[in-house]
């Protein structure tokens, strides 16, 4: 083939690497282990860790392969098993890329543990029988292997090769990861006629270098008589770019924190222009609008939602017979869907089967389910869309640059009126207009020809409770009172998700096993479970055993005091990330009983956090043996910088403090 069109025509969306080790990553040879190696340390701060990656070194690099490009990856792993918890590294998954026309391969693997044996290193090399083949889908094929022989204190090793002719997607490197880190190491090389964004993350600092280079490559061309070719040669300037870290710490999940994939140490890259010579730079990324537009023509996506569909006519068409808005159309079909289908898996954006199957099964996956509400709400002549995102422990999308790999939730979006309404037919327990907090994850996208942006923020997901508690009379060492809560809507959801699989005599049973002591619940009920727009309303009245009746002490917070700092680290480098703005607010009432006088009352507090982004009240006061108490604790936003932690944490516990004093009542003598 002519070279320089071949070379254009190959390369249109592709990314070429190539990659020198470090000379630390030199000095480590496939099969090289000593006795020394098993000796290793544990990572500063990781004493308790169940493996240590000893090396894990990567390379990318662009070569010809005679007549073409490909992609050449290379991975080199070296692992020290402490104890059986890691046993689960000694298998691992590779996954390879099939297009229509061309796959990736993979080549060149190796594997093998190493265990010390009176004082000897013995190795036990994996045979190819241990290799096994498993098809995902359609386009993903994953290689997997196991190795042989590995225990308590073994080190195993496995490096190979993938060929790739899909240069576009240039595999992403992570540094760290669920075990410690000795070392680890990725480098590319970019020759000069390619321009890649790089897209790092994490909080530990790479150490990076850089040089320029010349590098040889030769192709065959087209032959312009029989049996002969030519060869051409060329020597593009090419960018080594090279990545490493050493005594990466493991990085574990936390509370209050979407998914530790979004901070783990990791560098990706995406293929942003072509600078041919003696040509204008020519963009090759994709445009969100392009990206819908091949979305919508999909089999497996959207295409079914541009036919008439008029099987659906007829249950459309029932549905929405009486609705005199558009409002009331959307629900009408939103509830019959609903309540209808049974969702078979809650991730993924692709249907692999047709709409009518769909309908006539009454299941599907959550994309196949909310495809069909797509289309019901066409069907009436409703102005209705997919919508792609990314749930909170998918990790988060890039808005800016249109990688379709980042989403794995499909939900359905709606305009009526001035309004954009989300819904998720999927789960029979959510209300219309209603979506899990799991959705709450940031930037998402219309899939329609514009392509919007949409943003579902856990800042803009308010949650609010209420609860309220009266303090009665003691009597046969008991003393009486009632409880009515407002919980909110997501914790209402667990209610009503607890009567659904059990009843509400075993949810009450949960609730009277919370108390401290002993306790008599009557008059329970569970109001407004089936009004799944709103929340549920919790009543209860009940009797608590004293142990003394001479000294009574009373926690005025009840069963809603905050018992525990839920941010317990001293130190946190990642962000805090809340599924929503809460503000739980809490009233108490109590006739001080006949007989008995007050020794010691908790004193009121207010407490501002960072001025205007969070509050915590606690006013309580005694008037004419009448104790009245409310405590609010407000935050303002659902999301804090890593820099506040150290100042949220110190406001909780005064918040725990605050709440757990007690008044005492003393009997008259």
């Amino acid at each position: 083939m002519n070279f320089r069109s071949g070379l254009l025509t190959f390369v249109l969306g592709c990314l070429c690497t190539i990659a020198t080790l470090a000379q630390d990553a030199a000095k480590i040879k496939y099969g090289k282990i000593s006795k020394e190696d098993f000796e290793v340390a544990a990572v500063a701060g990781d004493s308790g860790a169940h493996a240590i990656i000893l090396s894990k070194i990567g390379s990318s690099r662009f070569e010809s392969d005679g007549s073409g490009l490909r992609l050449v990856y290379k991975v080199h792993t070296r692992i020290k098993i402490i104890d059986k918890n890691a046993y689960d590294l000694a298998t691992v998954k590779i996954g390879l890329y099939k297009g229509s026309s061309d796959e990736e391969k993979l080549q060149n693997l190796k594997a093998a543990a190493y265990n010390l044996e009176n004082g000897k290193v013995v190795e036990t090399k994996m045979e190819s029988k241990n290799v096994f083949t498993d098809k995902q889908d359609k386009n993903m094929v994953v290689k997997k292997f196991a190795i042989p022989a590995v225990k308590e204190g073994s080190i195993i090793e496995y490096s190979y090769t993938v060929l790739s002719p899909y240069f576009q997607y240039l595999r992403a490197w992570d540094f760290q990861g669920e075990y410690p880190v000795r070392y680890s190491e990725y480098s590319v090389g970019i020759p000069e006629y390619f321009d890649y964004m790089q897209i790092p993350q994490g909080y530990e600092k790479f150490v990076f270098s850089k040089e320029q280079i010349r590098t040889t490559m030769s192709f065959r061309t087209n032959s312009h008589s029989a049996g002969q070719s030519d060869v051409i040669t060329v020597t593009p300037s090419v960018t080594i770019y090279k990545w490493y870290l050493k005594d990466v710490p493991a990085i574990r999940d936390e509370d209050f924190i979407t998914t530790t994939d979004n901070y783990i140490n990791r560098m990706e890259f995406q293929l942003s222009s072509i600078n041919w010579p003696n040509e204008p730079s020519k963009p090759v990324r994709s445009t969100w609008p392009k990206l819908m537009e091949e979305l919508m023509k999909d089999e497996n996506f959207g295409s079914a939602l541009g036919n008439n569909n008029g099987f659906l006519g007829d249950v459309v068409d029932g549905l929405t017979k009486d609705a005199k808005t558009d409002a009331e159309k959307a629900a009408a079909i939103y509830h019959w869907v609903r309540s209808n289908f049974t969702c078979t898996e809650r991730s993924g954006v692709w249907i692999f089967r047709s709409l009518k199957t769909i309908f006539n099964s009454k299941n599907g996956t959550t994309a196949e389910i909310n495809l069909l509400l797509t289309a019901m709400l066409k069907r009436a002549k409703l102005d209705a869309y997919p919508v792609l995102l990314s749930t909170r422990d998918n990790g988060h999308i890039y808005p800016f640059y249109p990688l379709l790999s980042r989403f794995n939730y499909t939900i359905t979006g709606v305009k009526l009126d001035d309004k954009f309404v989300s819904l998720d037919a999927s789960d029979p327990l959510l209300g219309f207009s209603r979506l899990s907090p799991r959705c709450y994850n940031g930037p998402a996208r219309i899939v329609d020809e514009n392509a919007n942006g949409v943003s579902y923020e856990a800042d803009s997901l308010r949650e609010q409770k209420f609860t309220s508690v009266m303090f009665g009379k003691i009597e046969n060492g008991m003393m009486e009172g009632s409880f009515q809560q407002r919980p909110t809507y997501f914790e209402s959801y667990k209610v009503r998700k607890i009567v659904q699989e059990k009843n509400q005599d075993e949810f009450f049973d949960k609730v009277r096993k919370g108390f401290v002591g002993e306790v008599e619940l009557a008059n329970k009920e569970v109001e407004d479970l089936k009004t799944l727009e709103s929340p549920v309303m919790l009543k209860f009245d009940f009797k608590i055993k004293l142990d003394n009746d001479q000294m009574i002490y009373i926690n005025p917070m009840f069963t809603e005091n905050n018992r525990t700092n839920v941010f317990k680290s001293a130190e946190r480098k990642f962000p805090v990330e809340m599924e929503a703005v809460y503000d739980e607010i809490y009233s108490m009432n109590m006739e001080v009983p006949e007989g008995y006088e007050v020794e010691e009352l908790p004193k009121p507090a207010i407490a501002k956090y960072n001025e205007e982004e969070g509050l915590f009240q606690y006013l309580i006061q005694q008037q004419d043996g009448h104790i009245q108490l409310r405590s609010r604790v407000k935050l303002n936003k659902a999301n804090f910088a890593p820099e506040d932690y150290p100042s949220l944490r110190e406001f909780f516990d005064l918040v725990v403090k605050k709440q757990a004093e007690q008044i005492v009542l003393k009997k008259k003598k």
